[in-house]
């Protein structure tokens, strides 16, 4: 089931997917330059947040695998905390569903929902601009859910233009393989030369994801669901993956083709959301 992102005790943290992805080149510092649809879901994990007057920052458990100083939560709050002077702090309590390098923006959207609520509930009142910058030295991807707002994409992730899309669903499959993204961009034959298309020229059919070939090349359950995928409906590798997601634009179908796929993979399916519920999430708090 998904987890309920309307719950009043926690803030969502939703999943997105890249609709394509195309890699146009690098600037002087070696970073990609990609061009992207970012489509937010309604679907993803949560965070709680525990306010208090000491300026410590802590995770209520601690993420396993990830120590504080790699953990975007940690971070985010540290890097709120150190850009507004606040001397607050908070014991922070996330529930994970989204699984970990599956290119669903998981870590990236913890991070934009911990700068946006500590934003509010610690007070330091800055814009979303501010956040979203603060939000790109975590990641490219973060200033994508700070925004909230399904959006094309350019630079580096920091060039944003929101824009709305037909509500579909899309089952989206992990199958249960880490794919490490710094692996995928440093590889030698990823494409690096697309060339850039006009938002006004976009549909998903003249559209592809760069990386998609070198990880089903890589990582043969990768490229099996996505043959699997393949017969039923539009699909394709979200991000540096290894999610993968089929669109459809009714309910009852995804549904019938998730019954088909193996045992060993983890899927579910989610609707596309315009704005995010993390913002939704938030009108609905300041509006109390």
């Amino acid at each position: 089931m998904a987890e309920d992102l309307n719950n009043d005790l926690c803030w969502p943290s939703p999943a997105k997917l890249n609709l394509f992805l195309h890699i146009n080149g690098q600037n002087d510092q070696g970073y990609h330059l990609l061009q992207s649809l970012f489509q937010i879901v309604n679907y993803g994990d949560s965070l709680a947040f525990d306010i208090c007057a000491e300026n410590t920052i802590e995770m209520a458990i601690p993420l396993a695998g990830v120590p504080d100083k790699d953990n975007l939560i940690i971070r985010a709050a540290k890097i709120l905390q150190q850009a507004t002077g606040t001397t607050l702090g908070c014991k922070i309590t996330l529930n994970k569903v989204l699984p970990m390098g599956g290119g669903i923006g998981g870590g990236s959207s913890n991070a934009a929902t911990t700068l946006v609520a500590l934003n509010h509930l610690w007070g330091t009142g800055l814009s979303t601009q501010k956040l979203a910058e603060l939000g790109l030295q975590l990641g490219a991807d973060v200033p994508i859910f700070v925004h909230g707002k399904t959006a094309f994409a350019e630079g580096v992730g920091e060039i944003i233009t929101p824009t709305e899309l037909p509500i579909n669903y899309y089952l989206i499959v992990y199958p249960n393989c880490h794919v490490s993204t710094a692996e995928v961009f440093s590889a030698n034959n990823l494409p690096r030369k697309t060339a850039k298309i006009s938002w006004a020229d976009y549909n998903f059919d003249n559209t592809h994801n760069d990386c998609q070939k070198l990880v089903c090349d890589r990582y043969p359950k990768v490229a099996k669901i996505l043959r699997h995928l393949l017969e039923y409906a539009p699909s394709r590798m979200t991000g540096t993956g290894a999610c993968l997601f089929a669109v459809f634009d009714n309910l009852d179908n995804a549904e019938k083709v998730k019954t088909t796929l193996p045992d060993d993979c983890y899927a579910f399916i989610a609707k596309g959301a315009n704005t995010s519920p993390l913002h939704e999430y938030l009108h609905d708090v300041m509006s109390r």
